[in-house]
């Protein structure tokens, strides 16, 4: 995924002069979500946001998952399985490689059964067919063909909504309040550092959570290290790092999604060799990694915290009903 434009995060000249195509992307938005769905027989729940780019969808997904699979539930979970060849209707298998179903399907099938395909009604309806009792979908609140039963909306604290134009003039995939006023709760995963909270209705409910690395991230304190990341927003890799005490040599960021070449990888290899420094990446790298290198990888994975523990087993039973 390229990355984002400088002016997404701030309201200037170049965003006003694309904003009449965000007019016009909005209006298309807004006539395919209003087309009629699937009505799956079972809980459709849908971890989606209004931006594009890394606002956690994921990480909420795979929190989830867990927690329906420690309930008994037979989840099952849906996505398009960005960065994948894959066409159609797939059932991801563990050792799929990721340029087939991509990286984030490799970590949610590792949790729960995982579909990936861009028509999440026929991915659903396969899934019920595999046994499935509960639909999760991880990105999807745009896409009409499933009828979502509960939304929630994941709003990054770091970066919020942005300028708060819709795409091409900012990030946004349709204005905030169309996407919120089809969600039944909100999670704001890190601190509110743009005020989105005060862009959401008053009414709907927001439970607040932080990313926190793996315990194993405290084995790097004092380590020289070459920290390296594919995704959307890579600070949120580098700087725990940082504060759990590793010393970070080099931080390489790559694109969001990024297919990992033979070249990249010996100038990483060589990098690290030079700087006397261990190779540290996420999970989601990982999956993109030639078992080979992976082995001499160090990888710190990531996941939620939340303010009100008891508040997100809550909201499980309210999707659930």
């Amino acid at each position: 995924m390229p990355r984002a434009p400088s002016f997404w995060s701030r309201d200037g000249v170049a965003a006003r002069l694309l904003s009449p195509l965000s007019a016009m992307g909005a209006a298309l938005t807004a006539r395919r979500v209003a087309r009629p769905g699937w009505q799956a027989p079972v809980p459709v729940i849908c971890c989606g946001n209004v931006t594009v780019g890394g606002a956690g969808k994921t990480t909420l997904a795979l929190d989830l998952a867990q927690r329906l699979v420690e309930r008994g539930r037979a989840v099952h979970v849906l996505l398009r399985g960005y960065g994948g060849s894959a066409r159609g209707v797939k059932r991801v298998a563990r050792d799929d490689p990721a340029a087939l179903v991509g990286d984030e399907a490799l970590l949610l099938a590792a949790v729960a059964p995982t579909w990936v395909g861009g028509d999440r009604a026929a991915s659903g309806r396969a899934a019920l067919a595999a046994g499935a009792d509960v639909l999760l979908m991880d990105d999807g609140l745009q896409n009409p063909t499933l009828t979502k039963s509960f939304s929630i909306l994941v709003v990054d604290g770091a970066t919020g909504f942005g300028n708060g134009r819709v795409l091409p003039a900012g990030p946004l995939r349709e204005p905030v309040a169309a996407a919120a006023a089809r969600c039944r709760a909100a999670v704001l995963i890190g601190a509110d550092a743009t005020g989105a909270l005060s862009r959401l209705p008053p009414l709907l409910p927001v439970l607040r959570a932080d990313l926190v690395q793996d315990a194993s991230i405290g084995a790097l304190a004092g380590q020289t290290v070459l920290a390296f990341a594919g995704i959307a927003i890579p600070d949120k890799f580098f700087a725990p790092l940082r504060r759990a005490g590793a010393v970070l040599a080099a931080a390489r960021a790559f694109p969001d999604h990024h297919a990992y070449s033979a070249p990249d990888l010996h100038a990483l290899r060589l990098q690290a060799e030079a700087l006397n420094a261990r190779l540290v990446t996420t999970p989601k790298d990982a999956v993109r990694l030639p078992p080979g290198f992976r082995a001499i990888v160090t990888v710190i994975g990531v996941g939620l915290e939340w303010d009100d523990r008891d508040g997100i087993d809550r909201l499980l039973d309210a999707a659930l009903c």
